[in-house]
C-alpha cells in the first residue's frame, strides 16, 4: 500500500497528539490541582468515546507539568485506549516559559511524526508566568506544528494572566474562564472531548470553526510561508476544525466561593 504523504490527502487513519499543559505552581494548590486531577480522570472515557467517532484519527495523549521548572509526566504519547491519568502535585512557582521549552521540543520532525495531524494543546494555568517566557513563546510561534495546531487555555482563578493566556492560543474565544470549582471542571470536559473530535473542514460542516486555517490567503502572503511548512497549501495542508457552538458560559457557574 502506497504510504500517505500528507496530512489533507486520501482518508486514512492519522496519529494527533494531544497535549494537557499544567500549571502546578503553589497557588494552585488544594482545591484547584485536586478538581484538575479528578475531572481529567473522569473525561478520559469520552475522550475516548469522542475518538471512537473521528475515525480518521488516532489520539495519543501526554502530560506536562510546570511550577519550579518543568517536566514531562507523560513523557512518550500513549494512545486514548490505554491512558490513565496520573496525578499531580502544585508547589512552587509558574515557569511556563520553561513547559514551553518542553513542547517545542517535541513539535519537530522528529520526534513528530511526518503523517501527524496537527496537535491539540489544552494549557491550565491560575496565575502570571514567573520567567521570561516571551523567548520561548516566540520559537513556539515560528514552528509549523504550532501555528497550525488546535490552542485552548482554561483560565483559572481571577488572578490568571488572560493576556498571556490570548497570546498563547491567539484567539481570544478559546481563553476559558473558570472561575470556581464547577466552570473548572465543565471547562476541561468541553476542552478535552470537544477537542479529542477535531476533524477535517469536510467532515463537520456546521457550527464549526477552522482553528488552524492555512497563514497564507493571497499570493503574496503564500511566498512568506516557510518552503518547509508541512501544512503549507503546496504540501496539500489541511487545518483541522473545532466546533465552538457548545463552549461552556462561565456565567452560568456562579456555585460556590469565586476564586
Amino acid at each position: 500500500m502506497q504510504e500517505l504523504q500528507r496530512p489533507g490527502g486520501e482518508l486514512a487513519t492519522r496519529p494527533i497528539h494531544f497535549f494537557w499543559v499544567v500549571d502546578c505552581s503553589g497557588s494552585m494548590y488544594g482545591e484547584k490541582i485536586g478538581i484538575v486531577n479528578n475531572t481529567i480522570q473522569e473525561c478520559i472515557p469520552e475522550m475516548r468515546n469522542s475518538a471512537d467517532n473521528n475515525p480518521n484519527a488516532q489520539l495519543l495523549i501526554r502530560a506536562l507539568q510546570f511550577s519550579s521548572g518543568a517536566s514531562w509526566i507523560t513523557t512518550s504519547p500513549v494512545p486514548v485506549e490505554t491512558y490513565s491519568w496520573e496525578d499531580m502535585e502544585a508547589n512552587g512557582l509558574t515557569e511556563l516559559g520553561k513547559a514551553f521549552d518542553l513542547l517545542a521540543a517535541q513539535l519537530s520532525i522528529p520526534p513528530m511524526p511526518a503523517r501527524a495531524l496537527p496537535p491539540v494543546i489544552v494549557l491550565l494555568s491560575d496565575g502570571q508566568p514567573t520567567d521570561d517566557y516571551k523567548k520561548s513563546l516566540d520559537k513556539l510561534k515560528g514552528m509549523p506544528w504550532f501555528r497550525k495546531a488546535v490552542k485552548i487555555a482554561i483560565s483559572i482563578g481571577q488572578d490568571a494572566d488572560d493576556d498571556v493566556l490570548i497570546e498563547f492560543t491567539g484567539n481570544k474565544e478559546l481563553v476559558l474562564q473558570a472561575n470556581n470549582a464547577t466552570a473548572l471542571a465543565k471547562m476541561i470536559k468541553w476542552a478535552s472531548t470537544t477537542a479529542s473530535m477535531v476533524s477535517a473542514p469536510s467532515s463537520k460542516p456546521m457550527n464549526s470553526t477552522p482553528v488552524s486555517a492555512p497563514a497564507a490567503s493571497t499570493p503574496s502572503a503564500a511566498a512568506s510561508v516557510p518552503a518547509d511548512d508541512p501544512f503549507a497549501p503546496a504540501n496539500n495542508g489541511a487545518p483541522l476544525v473545532l466546533d465552538m457552538s457548545n463552549i461552556p458560559n462561565p456565567d452560568d457557574f456562579d456555585e460556590g466561593a469565586v476564586w
